[in-house]
């Protein structure tokens, strides 16, 4: 098949659009809470709203084999488009439900979307190379979204003789009560000129590897039979649930206990956790060709609950400085648990993937609000206290876990079950 260049630089902007779009609600929520007067509860259903739009990953990747790539993926801008212009037409938490709902759907397709595409424009030779380079970018964005969330806020807050040409149109449409919003609106932006460019460029038709389709009934009730897709299951929405209740509420928890600034110092420490997520996937890369990855998983998660501690308890130097670091620590369950669940079984793993798919949209609409449920009755660090759980079951995974193939290491020898295959899908 024809490789595209111009595909694949194509892919990795679209990589960090959908970071930048999903990685800013953190800084974003102090702003919001104070805006409409909202109880933490309420404010948790906002990151809710988003991630239950996941939930389509499924339908989306039947529509992908029905209607090829670049329809879903201009449907899927489109989408986000219309959530992001909607909210900026009518700025009330109502609408705001129903414009993250709408962008999160549209992150869910592209997502589904995208990694087969990138495949066959890169090549299938080139494809783990280019995988990673998305990823980058994609922690690159997450990185930078906090940062120009807080460079749109401190600029149109300055008086009109000293901003520059953007910041003044922003002035023209953003209430001076909702700086905040100007992010909504370069959302908007952002996706009409992705609809634009997904127009005009020629994407090519992508043939599904069998590992990469959704799988029939059968696959999914062969699945649903074994227990060890329920476990791994859990342990995506805990480990989602854990990322986004960090970086959703740390912001506020700075605020809330420490009094820094959520358009300055929230927006750092959210943007240094997204960072060091990047940077630990890039070391994990290293620690995994030297440990077994359940180890590594046990390890990653004691630390995080210790760092954790240090965050809820430890003096604004240290709280400033240990939340972040959760994204060091954080960067490579997703992998180990996401690769464990695919070696655990032997066959039908575009099905699993798919299952495994939905628990992002249950970890990040279940724990956010619930944190802030019980922040409600009991104060946000109590209600932080819930990740501790979370981060439990992860540790977990690492000591139950027998995969029928492990991770290839320097020195061993061979990659043999440790668990007998009886125990699993034949």
């Amino acid at each position: 098949m024809r490789r595209s260049p111009l595909v694949v630089l194509l892919v990795f902007l679209i990589f960090f659009v959908i970071s930048l779009l999903t990685n800013v609600s953190g800084p974003l929520l102090p702003d919001i809470i104070g805006s409409f007067k909202l109880s933490l509860a309420l404010a948790g259903l906002l990151p809710s709203s988003f991630f239950l739009a996941y939930l389509l990953s499924i339908p989306a990747g039947l529509l992908i084999e029905r209607y090829d790539e670049k329809p879903v993926l201009i449907t899927s801008f489109v989408l986000a488009f219309l959530g992001s212009f909607l909210f900026v037409l009518k700025p009330v938490y109502a609408v705001a439900l129903l414009s993250l709902f709408a962008i999160g759907a549209g992150m869910a397709m592209l997502q589904v979307a995208i990694n087969p595409l990138l495949r066959v424009a890169g090549g299938e030779e080139h494809y783990a190379f280019f995988s990673v380079m998305a990823q980058l970018l994609f922690g690159s964005a997450s990185f930078f979204s906090p940062y120009l969330y807080s460079y749109l806020v401190r600029r149109l807050g300055e008086p009109r003789g000293l901003q520059n040409a953007l910041i003044r149109g922003l002035a023209e449409v953003v209430p001076p009560s909702m700086p905040w919003l100007s992010m909504y609106w370069i959302f908007t932006v952002v996706t009409l000129a992705m609809i634009l460019v997904l127009t005009f460029v020629k994407v090519p038709k992508v043939a599904l590897l069998e590992g990469e389709r959704a799988g029939s009934l059968d696959a999914h009730t062969a699945l649903l039979h074994n227990r060890y897709v329920y476990l791994f299951f859990v342990g995506i929405v805990c480990y989602v649930g854990t990322e986004q209740g960090i970086s959703n509420w740390m912001s506020e928890f700075l605020y809330r206990y420490h009094g820094l600034d959520p358009e300055v110092a929230g927006a750092r420490a959210v943007a240094r956790f997204w960072g060091l997520l990047t940077l630990g996937c890039a070391v994990g890369l290293v620690l995994l060709r030297l440990w077994d990855s359940r180890r590594l998983l046990v390890a990653s998660g004691v630390l995080a609950a210790t760092t954790l501690a240090l965050a809820l308890f430890g003096s604004r130097a240290i709280s400033v400085v240990a939340f972040p670091m959760m994204g060091l620590w954080a960067s490579i369950m997703w992998g180990i648990i996401f690769s464990l669940a695919l070696n655990s079984v032997d066959r039908h793993h575009g099905s699993l993937s798919g299952i495994l798919c939905t628990g992002i949209a249950l970890g990040g609409a279940i724990l956010p609000p619930l944190i802030g449920k019980v922040g409600d009755v009991f104060g946000l660090r109590i209600g932080m206290l819930v990740l501790f759980l979370t981060l439990g079951y992860v540790i977990s995974i690492g000591l139950w876990a027998r995969p029928l193939v492990q991770n290839a290491t320097v020195g061993r020898k061979t990659d043999a079950a440790v668990m007998s295959s009886s125990s699993m899908i034949s």
